[in-house]
């Protein structure tokens, strides 16, 4: 049975109504950057300074630390002035479905390509808190700023076994809605879950390593992997 299950912000748990790739893209060209939409899809799901550092690159202008730095911050400010106009919700069904694999033992943990500075107020917002009371809905969030590298790296899994103390990759599984999503889990070796409340198609996420294609995180709880044995799919 699955002891831990870690799952995506943005488009998977959280609908920010794709503000995040809105404020990315505007930071990009802000530099003076070309971009396209296949370019910011390639990034989906990554690390946010990564992100900016290939888009300002692929655009034709030169990525240097500086250019970034201040493109970050720009990112930041209008994701954040973005958020105040209309605030990211959990998208339907993810609390309680999170709730039910709580109540069967199995830990829940958040991952994203943001960092702390921008993660941390997004889940207060939506009262989402990590500890082990019966009104924390988390035990653990990982974000960029914990880990070495982003997705498709496999140390945002990796990290959330440790905060959670889960020993095998066998007992783990990793949801998200981006391909980047479903490498990392590939690559930390754990079952990988794609879900279809981001920006890709059932088709497009079929090309990616998976176990699962699922409509919503909402329909995790009626995985085999995640029922106590002996009950009923």
């Amino acid at each position: 049975m699955i002891e831990l299950v870690v799952c995506d912000m943005a488009g998977t748990t959280i609908d920010d109504h794709g503000l995040v790739y809105d404020a990315l893209a505007d930071a990009v060209i802000e530099t003076g950057a070309t971009l396209t939409d296949s370019d910011v899809q390639q990034w989906m799901g990554t690390d946010k300074v990564a992100a900016l550092t290939a888009l300002i690159g692929l655009g034709g202008v030169p990525a240097d630390d500086d250019l970034v730095s201040h493109a970050f911050a720009r990112f930041r400010t209008l994701l954040h002035a973005s958020y105040v106009d209309r605030p990211p919700v959990a998208l339907p069904g993810v609390e309680a479905a999170l709730r039910e694999l709580a109540s069967r033992g199995i830990a829940i943990a958040l991952s994203t390509g943001f960092s702390d500075d921008v993660a941390l107020p997004l889940l207060a917002s939506l009262g989402w808190t990590v500890g082990h009371s019966d009104d924390d809905l988390l035990d653990a969030v990982i974000t960029t700023s914990d880990v070495a590298a982003g997705r498709p790296a496999p140390y945002l899994i990796h990290h959330a076994m440790e905060k959670t103390g889960t020993l095998s990759t066998r007992a783990v599984l990793a949801a998200g809605d981006t391909a980047v999503d479903l490498f990392a889990a590939e690559n930390a070796g754990v079952i990988g879950v794609g879900v279809l409340t981001g920006g890709l198609s059932r088709a497009e996420l079929m090309q990616y390593p998976h176990r699962y294609i699922l409509d919503s995180v909402a329909d995790i709880p009626r995985l085999p992997e995640t029922l106590p044995s002996g009950q009923p799919v």
